[in-house]
């Protein structure tokens, strides 16, 4: 069975380290995509905190409909997360 594939869009901080506005990563649960996206860009390990959960700075949406900071949430194919610093805003 292949991992789905989704897209990471990166906004404030993230964007900034990044370099990039999005990442595509395949991956089955949210923890695996952020692990993918350190993979990727290691500039981005404090994304994660010591036990593997989303760091407190960090802000995770789904889809752009609701935040998620449960790791093991499943991914489906075409889903986009959105990674953002907590203290974003206007």
């Amino acid at each position: 069975m292949s991992l789905p594939t989704i897209t990471i869009e990166l906004f404030g901080m993230p964007r900034a380290r990044a370099g990039v506005r999005e990442l595509v990563v395949s991956a089955a649960t949210v923890g695996d995509a952020l692990a993918e996206v350190i993979a990727k860009c290691p500039t981005l390990a404090n994304v994660v905190n010591a036990d593997g959960g989303l760091a407190p700075q960090y802000l995770l949406s789904l889809d752009g409909k609701r935040f998620v900071s449960d790791v093991s949430q499943p991914l489906q194919p075409g889903d986009r997360l959105l990674l953002l610093s907590s203290d974003a805003g206007g």
